[in-house]
């Protein structure tokens, strides 16, 4: 009592020299938490100390200018838990000082001779800390997911309906607003939602986004910590936990020394710390999931930057002719970025078909060779159907044929290219025609002799009354005479459709098939775990596994057969030498 009397003087007398002095404590809209807490005035002033009550206790005293005071009794009992409080604020104590008016020590946080640290101010950052975790929560949701990929699959469906890529009078005529979808969609709303160009439409790349974010967040809130966790040896001290498992067993006189080399037989990684055994296999199972999402957000990426990177572009070539490849590109999506190869020339060498023996057109060719800025041959290939050119990240695609012009000699001159049109038909035949004009003194009419072609086989020619009058097969070099007209069919010069574009995601798109394929066949691996208990000569023996849950209770039971059961040696010999 005399101690703590004489530590109430010490108050008081401090207490005087705090009130005088007026120390002012930085940011003064923050109360410092130092034991228990108590409010404070936007200006106030504290000083910290503490003294010894001579029985192994230490008293921290608090002091302010309102004379509310606060203490925290330091014992032996607490002085773990506080030392621990004091790491964790190690390089954040607050320091004070200020002068010495009245005598009174300068007080500094960080100081020695038993001083406590000062605690750093209590701010409100637990909403700054808490958002990250509610916004993962709420993301990694799983009817969130699931709504996102409807939605997914929804938009795409709907630009499978809708034509994508044609000119704006088209959606104008078609989806008129006199005749609207639904009673209320028409162009409007495929202009207003960007539907004419889907895939690389806001609102679709807005709910990708979405659905790779809500992909990331289960990886990292659900996903990883499984693994973490599958990944600690776990081992169970106790025979009663053991038996907890979803399949458990006792072998009476064991060892768990063979039981281990047993499961290492079997594929099993073995721990052993003293009586106690954990094992384990399949950890492939469990690190599958994560690379699914993986695969699944390289699909993504890949076809977004599919449908935002990339140039198209067709274009109809006859025979003889070539074309520049920057001249046909266009982009697609406001990442598309041409590339040197762009100023590559493309030139049609050849086109050519292939006949079935009903005379339908079974294949078409083109050989292409390919030329730089100054005319030198970079490569040279036939191209035919489903068997494209690359060159520089560009593809070019035999798609399309025509007929251009067909070659003639007249009456032994020339030759005369006559250009060929394509004519309508009533079914899916193709049909082009053209005109060699025939000079006739006494008719103010222009006539002349008719040719049809409906392949590069055989050219029908009519005469100047669109009478029938002959079939010839170009490079016959066979004549026919026509209303006194000498006509030879030199060749029919034919036109190729091609197809270019340059694709940057689908190598992406490719590594993330195989990535899900691989992924998906090694998630059905079963991830199994045993424990077993040393529990004198007995050894019990529990696992579980999280798939083909019905197989593992026969796989454990042929791993416990194989275990050797132990013989008491000195009953084996008591009993040999009954037996003698």
């Amino acid at each position: 009592m005399k101690n703590l009397n004489s530590v109430v003087t010490q108050m008081k007398n401090l207490n005087s020299v705090v009130t005088q002095s007026k120390l002012q404590l930085h940011n003064t809209r923050n109360a410092f938490k130092f034991g228990s807490q108590l409010p404070f005035p936007n200006n106030y002033y504290c000083l910290y100390t503490s003294c010894s009550t001579g029985n192994g206790r230490t008293l921290t005293l608090s002091f302010t200018t309102n004379t509310t005071v606060f203490a925290q009794l330091k014992t032996s009992d607490n002085e773990s838990r506080i030392n621990k409080g004091k790491k964790k604020n190690k390089g954040t104590a607050t320091k004070i000082e200020a002068p010495d008016p009245g005598g009174a020590p300068a007080v500094s946080g960080a100081g020695s001779g038993g001083n406590p640290k000062l605690p750093p101010p209590k701010v409100d950052s637990w909403r700054l800390k808490g958002l990250p975790k509610k916004v993962l929560s709420i993301l990694s949701n799983l009817p969130l997911a699931i709504a996102e990929m409807f939605a997914v699959a929804a938009l795409m469906a709907i630009g499978t309906f809708i034509e994508q890529g044609e000119a704006p009078d088209f959606y104008i005529q078609k989806y008129s607003e006199n005749s609207p979808i639904l009673g209320f969609f028409t162009w409007k709303w495929i202009f207003a939602l960007g539907f004419d160009h889907m895939f690389s439409s806001p609102v679709f790349l807005a709910t990708l986004t979405l659905l790779a974010a809500s992909l990331m967040a289960c990886t990292s809130t659900t996903q990883i910590p499984i693994v973490k966790v599958a990944k600690r040896w776990s081992f169970l001290q106790s025979a009663k936990s053991i038996r907890k498992q979803e399949y458990s067993d006792t072998l009476p006189r064991a060892s768990i020394k063979d039981l281990g080399l047993i499961l290492m037989g079997n594929g099993y990684e073995v721990f052993l710390k003293g009586p106690s055994l954990y094992a384990f296999k399949g950890m492939a199972g469990r690190f599958a999931p994560i690379g699914v999402h993986l695969a699944l957000l390289l699909i993504m990426v890949g076809g977004t930057l599919s449908a935002t990177g990339s140039f198209r572009g067709s274009v109809t070539v006859p025979q003889g002719l070539n074309f520049v490849i920057g001249d046909v590109l266009g982009p697609i999506g406001f990442l598309s970025t041409p590339s040197e190869s762009f100023n590559t020339e493309v030139h049609v060498d050849r086109f050519y078909m292939d006949y079935y023996d009903s005379g339908e057109v079974s294949q078409f060719h083109s050989d292409l060779s390919l030329y730089d800025l100054n005319g030198k041959e970079i490569m040279k290939k036939t191209i035919k159907v489903n068997d494209p050119l690359r060159y520089g990240g560009i593809t070019i695609y035999q798609t399309d044929w025509s007929l251009s012009a067909l070659q003639v000699m007249k009456d032994d001159e020339g030759p005369f290219n006559l250009a060929l049109a394509p004519l309508k038909t009533n079914g899916d035949k193709r049909l082009y025609g053209t005109f060699l004009p025939v000079e006739n003194s006494g008719s103010t009419n222009l006539k002349g002799i008719s040719m049809l072609a409906r392949d590069m086989q055989s050219i029908v020619l009519y005469d100047q009354e669109g009478k029938f009058a002959g079939v010839r097969r170009p490079n016959s070099n066979l004549p026919i005479e026509i209303d006194g007209v000498k006509i030879v069919v030199l060749e029919a010069i034919g036109s190729t459709g091609l197809e270019l574009k340059t694709d940057p995601g689908v190598p992406i798109v490719y590594a993330g098939f195989g990535a899900l394929m691989l992924t998906t066949c090694i998630s059905f691996l079963s991830h199994s775990q045993i424990w077993a208990f040393q529990d004198g000569t007995a050894v019990v023996v529990g696992g579980r596994t999280n798939r083909s849950k019905g197989e593992f209770p026969d796989d454990m039971n042929f791993l416990l057969d194989q275990v050797p059961e132990l013989i008491d040696s000195s009953a084996s010999n008591q009993s040999e030498i009954i037996g003698g």
